[in-house]
C-alpha cells in the first residue's frame, strides 16, 4: 500500500507544480520564456521525486512507465493496475488542487484548460498527435529503461538523467501536443477542465492515453532487444 500512496502523491506533485507553471506563465512558443519554465518545472518534479518516492514505489507516476516495467516483468499486472489507479487519482487530486488555487483565488488560467494537453499545435490532427506521443514517450522511456538497467554505471544520477530527458521531451512537444508522455497527467486537467465548462480536452484525451502506452510498449521491446546479450 505504501508505494501506492507514494505513486499518488508524485502524480499529485507533478500536476500540481508541472500544470500550474502552464496556467500560471502561459506555454506560447512564440514567447518562449513560459514555454521553458513549463518544461523544467516538470522534469524538475521528476527530479525531486525521484530522490524522495524513488525507493518507495519506484517513482513511476505515469502509467506509461508502469506500462515498460509490466512489459519487463519489473512488476505484476496487480501491481500495475494498482499503480495506474493511484497515480490517474494523484493526478486528478493535482487538478483539484489547481482548482482551488486558480479559481477561488482568481488567478488566470493562461492554458484554458487546467494545462491539459490539446491537438492544436499538430492542427487538430489525431493521427500527427498519436505520433508525436509515441515519439516523445519512446525517447523518455528509452532514457529510463536505460538508466534503471542493471547494467546501468549511472547510479545516484538516475533521477537528475530521467528528470533532464522529461525537460527536453517538453521543448519539442509543448508546442505540439502540450506533451503528455504521461496518461495520468493528461486524464486529471482533462476531467477537471470538462468540470469547469470545457469539454475540449476530455474528446481528445485518449490520444494521450494511446500514445503514450504504446511509445512505452515500443521502448521496452526495444530495449530489451539491444540489451539482450
Amino acid at each position: 500500500m505504501k508505494k501506492y500512496i507514494a505513486e499518488f502523491i508524485g502524480t499529485c506533485v507533478l500536476v500540481t507544480l508541472g500544470c500550474g507553471t502552464a496556467m500560471l506563465v502561459g506555454c506560447d512558443a512564440a514567447s518562449g520564456g513560459g514555454y521553458i519554465l513549463t518544461a523544467f518545472a516538470f522534469g524538475l518534479v521528476i527530479v525531486a521525486m525521484a530522490y524522495s518516492i524513488g525507493n518507495i514505489s519506484g517513482c513511476h507516476i505515469n502509467p506509461a512507465v508502469s506500462f515498460a516495467m509490466l512489459i519487463n516483468k519489473s512488476i505484476t499486472p496487480k501491481e500495475f493496475v494498482g499503480y495506474c489507479i493511484s497515480q490517474c487519482l494523484g493526478a486528478f487530486a493535482g487538478s483539484l488542487l489547481l482548482a482551488a488555487i486558480f479559481i477561488f483565488g482568481g488567478v488566470e488560467d493562461k492554458t484554458g484548460g487546467f494545462g491539459s494537453n490539446g491537438l492544436a499545435g499538430v492542427g487538430g490532427n489525431p493521427v500527427a498527435g498519436l505520433l508525436v506521443e509515441v515519439v516523445l514517450t519512446f525517447v523518455f522511456l528509452m532514457a529510463i529503461l536505460g538508466v534503471t538497467s542493471s547494467k546501468a554505471k549511472h547510479g545516484s544520477f538516475a533521477g537528475i538523467v530521467i528528470g533532464f530527458t522529461l525537460v527536453l521531451v517538453h521543448i519539442l512537444g509543448i508546442g505540439l501536443t502540450g506533451t503528455s508522455v504521461n496518461p495520468a497527467r493528461s486524464i486529471g486537467p482533462a476531467i477537471m477542465a470538462a468540470l469547469t465548462g470545457n469539454p475540449d480536452p476530455i474528446m481528445s484525451v485518449w490520444v494521450f492515453i494511446l500514445g503514450p502506452l504504446a511509445g512505452a510498449a515500443l521502448a521496452a521491446v526495444v530495449y530489451q532487444a539491444l540489451e539482450k546479450d
